[in-house]
């Protein structure tokens, strides 16, 4: 043992347990420049930007030198914050306590370590950074006559540029991670570099961040493990029938249409809180589809399929299943967005099998549809076509990467500290793990998705899509609709939600959960946590339906159960997969969600 120069004991390390790392990680590091290489002849020219980056940050430049007095004057700020940031450090080191000059956004959770507080030096680098960050991202807020697109551009991007280079993310500005060097000899940065290698080779020569500890969850073992059966299957999904926990259920059933860009089992992680089985102890008869993982195989299925072989082949099943025509539907985020569909063009063709439908965080009118719009312009829709045309689908991994920039602090650079720089393993989290087990997309539905809906919004508009030969007008859709999103929703905004109820015909309840996209989902009422907001009112205005709501504590799911039982009360004996027409295939949880995507 050693002592470093603040006295603290040093770890030396054991020189053959680090010759061998090493070693190691040299004829990894091999194998993996080799294959990283081999990939190179499917990439694209040297030069080509497919994000279409390169001009939108000209085009600010020319507008910032059109207006140079502005960008003075922001200099000058940021400058006189940066002179007070000194002088009230200088303050600190003789032993006053100043107010900060600026302070991490609450929520922001990388400088929580002590040393960034209470350390001077640290306390300087971490202001630093923010103020800097400050500047950057007001210059480019603040550019005037850019078009809405390129500006939403720049401020993402802008963002992605300061989040990377925060002092956290670095070993000579991360006091934690100094304090770990110390610790141990220098041995959590040797575990980092061989967690970066594993990365690499996970991701064939791609970085593919390990996110939780994939071996400590199975699909049907510890997750996804509410009872049932597949009763129905096709080439786009499997039905699965869960096996009832009452005596007595709801006359209707219950068809639950998830989203195919990720799997179905969110609403079924752990019992604790799964969605599916609280369900089912509410008397419904629950029905899941579960997608398949598409591959090459399948590229030319198409939005139109998802709904043929998706949710109307599903409510055949289910008559013959239970021999009850008349459903209660569910669509969660994109399959919201294909149930509507579906409502429209069932509406369209008389077919008025479902008599209530709930819409969870769902786009259907998609001009406001927040930071994913970043990603669809002509340029990259182009570049993703023609990377889909080669494989026949969008690789799940991604997509992910694309969900993962929305929120690259919490997703990316927290696990590229604590993976890399700390050395640890992170912790089993299974919404981590299914956050990681990935789906791909089928080219041309995928395609038509992006272009017709997110680029065009198309969708909106009567007639503007036809599915089927029928075209699709939601508002012909005039089943009772319950229509939930939340209020930090990165990919479905809760305004952008909230458009559906001045679309849609009908009765409609809208309610605002706390948290987001998925918490604020997953949020059984034993867990105590989170609130929702309620309004008989709907308003035009998505501000004035706020500020008219009534906020309640807790889950909004006894909401949603008290709304859906209210619309029919009828009950029957419990059904038990297997008893209808539909004979069980395999046991829940199936085997298309066990496909994985890498």
């Amino acid at each position: 043992m050693a002592e470093d120069k603040a006295g603290q004991a040093f770890k030396m390390p054991d020189p053959a347990l680090l010759s061998r790392n090493m070693a190691d990680i040299a004829s990894r590091s091999q194998r993996i420049v080799m294959e990283f290489l081999k990939r190179q002849n499917d990439a694209q020219m040297p030069g080509f930007d497919p994000l279409n980056i390169g001009s939108a940050f000209l085009e600010m430049t020319a507008r910032m030198m059109a207006n140079p007095a502005k960008l003075v004057q922001a200099q000058m700020s940021f400058w006189q914050d940066y002179m007070l940031l000194w002088q009230n450090t200088a303050r600190r080191l003789m032993g006053d306590t100043p107010e900060p000059v600026v302070a991490p956004p609450p929520g922001d959770r990388r400088f929580k370590h002590e040393d960034w507080h209470e350390n001077e030096v640290f306390d300087f680098i971490k202001q630093s950074y923010l103020l800097s960050a400050r500047y950057v991202q007001n210059i480019v807020k603040n550019v005037d006559g850019l078009d809405d697109k390129t500006a939403q551009k720049l401020d993402f991007y802008a963002r992605q540029f300061v989040d990377a280079l925060a002092p956290t993310n670095f070993l000579l500005t991360n006091p934690e991670v100094l304090r770990r060097t110390v610790e141990t000899g220098g041995e959590n940065l040797v575990r980092g570099l061989n967690n970066l290698l594993a990365d690499l080779e996970r991701g064939k020569g791609k970085l593919h961040i390990k996110m939780t500890d994939y071996e400590a969850f199975k699909v049907g073992e510890n997750i996804a493990t509410t009872p049932g059966a597949v009763v129905f299957q096709n080439d786009l999904m499997q039905l699965i029938q869960y096996a009832p926990s009452t005596e007595t259920v709801l006359k209707r059933p219950l068809l639950i249409t998830p989203p195919w860009i990720n799997k179905y089992y969110i609403l079924d992680l752990r019992p604790k809180n799964s969605f599916v089985r609280w369900a089912v102890a509410q008397g419904h008869t629950v029905f899941m589809i579960s997608w398949v993982n598409p591959d090459e195989r399948l590229a030319e299925k198409t939005f139109e399929d998802y709904m043929l072989e998706g949710p109307l082949a599903a409510l055949d099943a289910i008559e013959q299943a239970t021999g009850e025509r008349e459903v209660n539907a569910i669509g969660y985020c994109l399959g919201g967005t294909l149930l509507a569909c579906t409502l429209a063009h069932m509406a369209a063709k008389d077919d008025s099998r479902i008599k209530a439908a709930t819409f969870f965080t769902t786009l259907v009118d998609f001009a406001e549809a927040g930071e994913l719009t970043v990603f669809i312009d002509e340029e990259q829709l182009k570049a993703l076509e023609e990377s889909m045309q080669r494989k026949g689908y969008l690789d799940g991994s991604e997509m992910a990467a694309t969900f993962n920039m929305l929120r690259a602090n919490d997703l990316i650079w927290s696990f590229v500290v604590n993976n890399y720089l700390l050395g640890q393993e992170p912790f089993p989290f299974d919404l981590l793990y299914w956050n990681s087990d990935s789906t791909r997309m089928p080219a041309a539905m995928h395609s038509f998705y992006l272009r017709k809906m997110y680029q065009e919004n198309r969708l909106s508009q009567p007639g503007g899509i036809t599915l089927g030969g029928t075209p699709i007008d939601l508002g012909r859709i005039t089943v009772p609709s319950y229509i939930l999103a939340t209020r930090e929703d990165h990919i479905a905004p809760w305004k952008a939600c909230y458009k559906a109820t001045q679309i849609y015909g009908g009765r409609k309840r809208f309610v605002l959960a706390a948290s987001g996209h998925i918490a604020g989902v997953v949020n059984p009422p034993d867990a105590g946590k989170y609130s929702h907001w309620v309004n008989t009112e709907l308003p035009p205005d998505p501000e004035a339906w706020l500020a008219g709501a009534t906020e309640l504590a807790g889950s909004w799911w006894p909401d949603w159960q008290r709304w859906v039982a209210s619309l029919s009360k009828a009950k029957v004996p419990a059904r038990q997969p297997g008893d209808g027409k539909l004979a069980v295939i395999e046991p829940a949880p199936g085997s298309y969600v066990k496909v994985t995507a890498q």
